[in-house]
């Protein structure tokens, strides 16, 4: 496998757990309740397909998956599951602090959180990831991978990676919201409404701005 084409399958194998650290957009606010008539109109939900009609997937051949999942071991990859419980806890906890007293918050994340990992258990990540990953390699593919990180160079790349990846994706934001405020500007002659709505020339973009995440890069050794 040529260097080049290893960096970016680098890129792509350790970027699945970022996934759970990377921020998003808060919960969406439930919406108001519909007057009677709004409910009437409301389009009736489309059916869910039947999911006995769905084809199993091939089996996988075992020491195939054996090797992806030391891969995904080695990579820290197949610790998705974890990391992404954690955050949606995180969510739902931002969510439900909106609306619920600060007494009974934590005895109702206790509960959730009991109740999700039993829902939707770590493992399961992990399980639906190696077909995945049984689709996009060859097992010499995956041989050849699990031989890379476990390289020198190979553990680097997942020690550092997640954190170049993470100022590149600030760095490309701060430069795409400037250029975008520019813009914006630019067209306030046009359309005085922006002059109301957009900071001081002199002022950086504000914090906070949204900014477009990449997903998913592994957690810190």
């Amino acid at each position: 496998m040529k260097f080049r084409n290893m960096l970016i399958v680098v890129g792509l194998c350790i970027a699945g757990p970022a996934l759970a650290k990377t921020p998003a957009s808060q919960l969406p606010q439930a919406p108001a309740p519909a007057s009677h008539h709004e409910s009437a109109a409301a389009p009736q939900p489309a059916p869910v397909a039947d999911q006995s009609a769905v084809p199993p997937s091939a089996k996988i051949n075992p020491e195939k998956e054996a090797a992806i999942r030391h891969l995904m071991d080695i990579t820290q990859t197949s610790q998705l599951g974890d990391n992404m419980a954690t955050y949606i806890s995180g969510q739902v906890r931002t969510f439900m602090s909106r609306s619920m007293d600060p007494q009974t918050l934590p005895k109702f994340m206790d509960a959730f959180n009991q109740k999700f990992a039993v829902s939707a258990p770590p493992q399961n990540i992990t399980k639906a990831m190696v077909p995945i990953y049984d689709r996009a390699f060859t097992q010499q593919e995956i041989q050849q991978l699990v031989q890379f990180y476990e390289s020198p160079l190979g553990q680097h790349v997942v020690k550092v990676l997640p954190q170049v990846l993470e100022e590149s994706q600030n760095t490309a934001a701060k430069i795409d919201q400037e250029a975008a405020l520019n813009v914006l500007r630019g067209m306030s002659s046009d359309y005085p409404q922006l002059k109301s709505i957009l900071p001081d020339s002199n002022q950086p973009a504000p914090e906070g701005a949204p900014a477009q995440q990449a997903p998913p890069a592994a957690p810190q050794q």
